[in-house]
């Protein structure tokens, strides 16, 4: 398919929407797994060592802990907010919307919808966006 042949095109065909599905599925399975490792990092739902039974913690050591739940907690609300992104655009695979710049109207470029396969904004939406909050 020549550039012209895909700047014309107004969607994806099956076949590629196909492809784009299977990326976001592997994708979506290992978001899940993560996720499920840093939830159970700051929810202690794993341990089973003495310190919730010890009656001398070090305070370095206490504070180490509780930030390292605030940054695992952080990093699982990213994770879900990445995981949601990735069931939508299984919803816009299956309804042929996907991979439609919903700014510019125009396809996005397969090589950034397989890298950010959640991606809403072109390349080109995305910088104006950018150019405008500075």
């Amino acid at each position: 398919m020549t550039v012209n042949e895909e700047v014309k095109k107004t969607r994806y065909s099956d076949e590629e929407l196909e492809e784009f599905r299977q990326i976001i599925l592997r994708k979506l399975e290992k978001a899940r797994n993560d996720l499920e490792l840093l939830t159970e990092a700051y929810t202690n739902s794993n341990e089973h060592d003495i310190n919730d039974t010890s009656p001398t913690f070090k305070v370095l050591e206490e504070g180490y802990q509780v930030l390292s739940k605030e940054e695992n907690s952080r990093l699982a609300a990213r994770q879900q907010k990445f995981i949601r992104g990735l069931e939508n655009a299984l919803i816009r695979i299956e309804n042929k919307s996907y991979g439609i710049c919903r700014v510019t109207g125009k396809l996005i470029s397969k090589e950034r919808l397989r890298s950010v396969p959640h991606a809403t904004l072109s390349i080109e939406a995305k910088n104006a966006r950018k150019a405008d909050e500075e």
